[in-house]
């Protein structure tokens, strides 16, 4: 979120002892959540294959009254589950006018060869542990139009499922959203400004390949050209940019001309001021190539707004946040989080789970997987919970939140019509 006024909602004594409240009921779940985080740290599953973490998060969800799941949601390993205010009524039949959905994401895939190395198994634990937290406060305070929603969303690593997932609308009717990942340090973001996750979608016209070509317009065509483009562009490019990507959607048969194409790419550069160079060079191919076909682009980047309530937050839980430089300006990695986040605000904090092992590692691993990383864990969620309490208690920071999100959208969507 920008730096602004501070923003004082009404019940402020209400919003501190429901705080307080609420972590005190996440430290209360504590035993079920450190054997829900075991579990799936203890039987690793890749992309897509996730089967026995998405059981176990739907049973877990499923014990705990009030909640409403649904397992296998828009993807097999996918989830979702919610609770409203209004008694844990189905969503589609609660009158969704005046009710502020706040979302928590699960991820749950692991690395090949090493498990959780990224600590998945402690994103889960995160994401529970704050709707459970949550859920149980704002059930015993005055009726609020407020539902708690949960997303399992797998293929994090090798994927994106929750690509997968906007484009099955799974995200459509949340006005916030919130997950940590853990690492070696608090960040309240390390951005992901030095790997850029980008999505080219061309859209086109079918046509019948053989009997009314002139009549279509190919977007396959459009991203075959876009390729090539920044294929050429590396000669240009500095020893340390990276560029690379792949063809996600190509077209359904032969004899139709693809009305649709995607590509995914990644832009990396070394240094922050760099990358908008590498940018405004990669746009250019993605332009020229619709250009060249007659088919329309657009580009889907990483928005993130809401920053500084997470921090204030975890101050008073006693994290530390770096403010390294060098840590702050390495690459986090990238995250179809960022996917999220262009169609609604969020945040993506970091968290230490108390070890200085590097993610990726068989180190990581081991230390996602041992008890001193539950404390660390707790914290994180409790700060999430916190957060999340500050939104819907307090309409004008809701709505300055949503503003600006919607002026970043603005802004993104201008400097990437193509």
């Amino acid at each position: 979120m920008k730096s602004g006024p501070t923003v004082m909602c009404e019940g402020a004594e209400l919003l501190q002892e429901l705080k307080h409240r609420v972590s005190c009921c996440i430290d209360e779940a504590k035993a079920k959540l450190h054997s829900l985080s075991t579990d799936i740290w203890s039987c690793p599953e890749l992309a897509y294959q996730e089967r026995k973490s998405h059981d176990r998060l739907v049973e877990f969800f499923s014990q705990e009254q009030g909640w409403k799941v649904d397992g296998h949601f828009t993807l097999d390993t996918a989830f979702r589950a919610s609770w409203t205010a209004a008694g844990g009524e189905p969503v589609d039949t609660v009158d969704t006018v005046d009710t502020v959905n706040v979302g928590f994401l699960c991820e749950y895939d692991a690395l090949p060869g090493i498990g959780h190395g990224c600590g998945h198994n402690l994103i889960s634990e995160v994401g529970a542990a704050a709707a459970v937290g949550l859920k149980a406060v704002l059930e015993n305070t005055a009726r609020l139009p407020v539902r708690v929603t949960v997303l399992g969303t797998p293929a994090e690593e090798d994927g994106g499922g929750k690509i997968d997932m906007l484009r099955e609308g799974a995200f459509h009717d949340l006005d916030v959203v919130f997950m940590a990942h853990p690492s070696k340090e608090d960040a309240v973001y390390l951005p992901c400004v030095a790997e850029h996750d980008v999505i080219i979608k061309y859209h086109g016209e079918a046509s019948h390949a053989s009997a009314y070509p002139w009549k279509g317009v190919n977007a396959l065509d459009a991203a075959v050209l876009c390729y090539n483009n920044l294929s050429v562009l590396r000669q240009q490019m500095k020893p340390d940019w990276r560029l690379h990507g792949v063809i996600k959607h190509g077209g359904v048969k032969p004899n139709i001309i693809p009305a649709y194409s995607e590509l995914e790419y990644y832009l990396r550069t070394p240094s922050r001021s760099e990358l908008p160079v590498l940018e405004a060079k990669a746009e250019r191919c993605f332009r020229s190539a619709a250009v060249a076909t007659g088919c329309e682009v657009t580009k889907y980047n990483l928005v993130i707004v809401n920053k500084e309530l997470y921090e204030k937050n975890g101050k008073t839980l006693g994290m530390d946040f770096t403010t390294d430089e060098d840590v702050l300006k390495n690459e986090s990695g990238s995250t179809d989080f960022g996917n999220v986040t262009f169609v609604v605000p969020g945040i993506h904090p970091y968290f230490y789970i108390g070890s200085n092992a590097l993610n990726h590692t068989e180190e990581y691993t081991v230390a996602a997987g041992d008890d001193a990383a539950q404390f660390f864990t707790l914290r994180s969620a409790k700060a999430l919970a916190m957060t999340a309490l500050d939104v819907l208690l307090c309409p004008e920071l809701l709505q300055r939140v949503k503003q600006e999100f919607t002026e970043a959208k603005r802004k993104e969507h201008t400097h990437n019509s193509l």
